[in-house]
């Protein structure tokens, strides 16, 4: 006999972010309730850090410290026990004020005398000033009290997370937690050992709050949602204390992470902490696996998903439509503490805090990306591959909704690529109606971005934008099948920034056949952007070969040889390759991220870029004004 539909919660484990939730049970919890499920939703990477900084954890902390072997004692762990009284006192005024329920501590907070001053507060001295000058003046002015705070309250929470790491878990990240255990891993042996050892404090901690979660929501379907690889281990963990204390309930792994290392799963043992394993788009996936539950479908009907049968471990995916994009419902942060986040200042440059600063609504714009063609990128799989987007008025009903929900009107758009003919739709519905939001998001740097797109974006609310310069080389751009050159991203940047857009360019270094003089210029050709207004921000990453993207399935293409992979039931993602081009990519890493770093605060942008190296480089082959000749060319 079928039983009514099942009792749904959504989880956020940590760790992900801490100004904003993770979108993922948004989306889910929306979804459900739309289809008529009883669904829910809770953020334990923000409760757990709150929980360790309150009082009682502190506390807790403390006895940590205290514990420790004298050999084990570190000076970030002294510094705690020495300044333990004060940091007591000054931790819940912090917090409040990262939530801005408590704004005028800020100028106790500037008197740099209010907090304790770890080891963090050192990175102050980097920065550049006149001797005797406030070495925060350059960045905040005379007139930036709240955000001066902000990034010495952040420096203080940095603090207290280097004493967790020296004094409870080594592998504690406010971002990646215990990251190493589950990337790229072939064997589960690491998160077996993990999990198997004792709990320790923020393990205890973890376990109690999903026993509250437990308490108040009583599931029977628990969704755990990890996106990346530093949020597996403390969902098993959650998953251990859900199976300890109610095993009858149903634990659902699925996300990020899942969506594109798991896709080869054999690993049984996965299972002693989970019941199911899902595949790529959620939604239908999930109705079918709650049918299951609800006695209204068998197994061999279940849609992408993982499931032990005996020693065994199967996948099913019995083939059925899947839901629409413009029919996943919108999303909701009902359950939400929204109050409760904390607004983080790691970074002092404007485009760059955004991904840490501010609680803004997440939503996409479409499903999948438009191009699909970048040869770095997993294109093989559903949330590239598969595009579909939703009309302007039905994006539009659901930005109001969600306003209407929150109270709030900053929106970050979480495409891979936002398709500039749904931007231009949407921005015109937005102008249309009148809804006044702030909104950024990630594009690709083409032609169709025309000054008078950009200018109609930014009347919008669109105040940021991103997107993928990469190895900033015409040759390797081809290469890479990034459909675009320098000069027209110089053009485009440009158009944005002459708008009022703040820019910011992810970077790559490391591509195969990607020599030291391409990097060199690659540098050059970015300095050159830094030195023409186009850009505000950037990120340099190493090049990594996956298994599902173009290089990795092509690799002769490419002019690499693949490595073989380690066997293994597990994890199946990163793939190391062989480039015969002799490049010391270790070397000129340090050179690239130390000449961006100075870039993004307006330092050395009239220097020779070779200095920023820490090897020998040739000079480049850059005309000094490629750029500033490309943008006047299209004038």
């Amino acid at each position: 006999m079928a039983s009514p539909s099942p009792r749904v919660l959504s989880v956020i484990p940590p760790m992900t972010q801490l100004n904003t939730p993770y979108p993922s049970t948004a989306y889910l919890t929306g979804f459900l309730r739309s289809r008529g499920v009883d669904a829910h939703q809770v953020d334990l990477a923000l409760a757990l850090v709150l929980a360790l900084f309150s009082p009682a954890g502190l506390g807790q902390i403390r006895e940590a410290v205290q514990a420790l072997p004298d050999a084990q004692r570190t000076p970030q762990t002294a510094w705690f026990a020495a300044e333990f009284d004060a940091i007591a006192a000054a931790t819940p005024r912090v917090i409040a004020f990262l939530q801005g329920r408590d704004p005028t501590v800020a100028h106790r907070i500037n008197t740099r005398s209010f907090l304790p001053e770890g080891a963090r507060f050192a990175s102050l001295d980097h920065y550049v000033g006149d001797e005797g000058e406030d070495p925060l003046a350059w960045a905040f002015g005379a007139l930036g009290l709240q955000d001066r705070a902000r990034h010495l309250a952040t420096l203080f929470l940095n603090d207290l997370a280097d004493v967790l790491r020296d004094a409870v878990d080594p592998r504690f990240e406010f971002v990646r937690y215990a990251e190493k255990l589950a990337a790229a891993q072939a064997h589960f042996d690491p998160l077996a050992e993990a999990l198997a050892e004792p709990p320790h404090l923020i393990d205890a901690t973890l376990q109690r709050l999903t026993l509250d979660a437990l308490a108040q929501h009583q599931p029977d379907v628990v969704l755990l949602s990890v996106p990346f690889p530093g949020s597996v281990y403390a969902a098993l963990r959650i998953a251990q204390a859900i199976k300890a204390a109610r095993p009858e309930v149903a634990c659902v792994l699925g996300g990020g992470y899942v969506n594109t290392e798991l896709r080869e799963l054999a690993e049984p043992r996965l299972f002693d902490f989970v019941d199911y394993v899902t595949l790529d788009a959620g939604e239908h996936p999930l109705l079918a696996l709650l049918e299951h539950v609800a006695g209204k479908r068998s197994k061999t009907r279940l849609v992408r998903t993982f499931w032990r049968d005996g020693a065994e471990v199967r996948y099913t995916n019995f083939v059925e439509p899947d839901i629409p994009f413009d029919e996943v419902g919108t999303p909701t942060w009902d359950g939400l503490p929204l109050d409760r986040y904390l607004s983080l200042l790691d970074m002092l440059n404007p485009m760059n805090r955004l991904w840490s600063d501010g609680r803004w609504n997440k939503l996409t714009v479409a499903h999948g990306c438009y191009w699909k063609k970048c040869s770095f990128c997993d294109v093989s799989l559903d949330y590239i591959s598969r595009y579909e987007a939703a009309s302007a008025s039905v994006l539009v009903d659901r930005i109001e909704a969600i306003v209407a929900e929150t109270g709030q009107t900053g929106f970050h758009f979480v495409d891979e690529a936002a398709p500039p003919k749904a931007l231009k739709a949407l921005a015109e519905e937005l102008l249309r109606r009148r809804v006044a939001i702030s909104w950024w998001g990630n594009i690709r740097f083409e032609k169709t971005f025309t000054p008078e797109l950009c200018q109609l974006l930014a009347d919008s609310g669109c105040i940021a934008i991103s997107g993928g310069l990469e190895v900033a080389s015409d040759r390797l751009l081809k290469l890479m099948k990034k459909g675009v050159s320098v000069e027209q991203v110089a053009r485009v940047t440009k158009a944005f920034a002459d708008a009022g857009v703040l820019v910011h360019a992810y970077l790559m270094y490391g591509f195969p056949t990607q020599t030291t003089q391409d990097t060199v210029d690659a540098l050059e050709y970015v300095r050159q952007l830094f030195e023409n207004g186009c850009i505000h921000s950037g990120f340099f990453h190493r090049f990594a070969c996956t298994v599902h993207s173009p290089v990795g399935m092509n690799p002769a293409e490419y002019g690499v040889t693949l490595q073989p992979l380690p066997p293994g039931r597990f994890a199946r993602n990163d793939i190391a390759f062989i480039d015969p081009t002799p490049t010391d990519h270790d070397g000129l890493g340090q050179g690239l991220k130390k000449g961006l770093y100075n870039f993004m605060h307006g330092i050395g942008l009239d220097h020779d870029i070779r200095g920023w190296f820490p090897v020998r480089v040739p000079k480049t082959t850059v005309p000094r004004w490629f750029v500033e000749r490309a943008l006047y060319s299209n004038i």
